[in-house]
């Protein structure tokens, strides 16, 4: 038990900074479900003619989809977060934008998972009218995605050139 400890505080100090990232971003995320919550009033507020302030309890996934699966969506969220813990060796080899991106992915699926454990729904307010509300964890799980396969997609591609 005590080398398992030690190992986590030598990584915990060798990866500061994603560390902090992710309480940063989980942080974020907490504050302004929070202040969504408290403050919105149930009518969407206009902030600027393409962007408003909209609360949403989502009981489903992205786009509406899987209305009231919140128990199935836990599990979903619990065996993400549990792959990128259990691969985070590997996806370290891919470089750092990879690992951001796995960071930016647990932190915003925490974020929602803390959500649907503690309320049985997400909090969304971010609305553009122009697609599905959502939150700074949906935001960040997106960002996450998008780096981790733009970048898988650059490194297969060296390998192909240098074969």
């Amino acid at each position: 038990m005590r080398k398992a400890w030690q190992q986590l505080c030598t990584w915990l100090a060798k990866n500061r900074s994603l560390v902090w990232a992710a309480a940063g971003i989980l942080l974020v995320d907490r504050l302004t479900k929070v202040w969504a919550l408290l403050y919105l009033p149930q009518q969407p507020v206009a902030v600027c003619p393409f962007f408003h302030l909209t609360y949403v309890e989502n009981t489903g996934a992205a786009f509406g989809m899987m209305k009231n699966g919140n128990f199935l969506l836990i599990f979903v969220m619990l065996a993400i977060v549990a792959y990128i813990v259990y691969s985070w060796r590997e996806l370290c080899a891919y470089g750092k934008a990879v690992q951001w991106g796995a960071v930016f992915i647990l932190a915003g699926a925490l974020g929602n998972l803390y959500d649907r454990i503690t309320l049985g729904f997400v909090v969304d307010f971010l609305d553009f009218r122009v697609w599905p509300v959502f939150n700074v964890a949906d935001s960040f799980i997106t960002i996450g995605g998008c780096m981790l396969v733009l970048s898988l997609f650059i490194q297969c591609g060296k390998k192909r050139e240098a074969k």
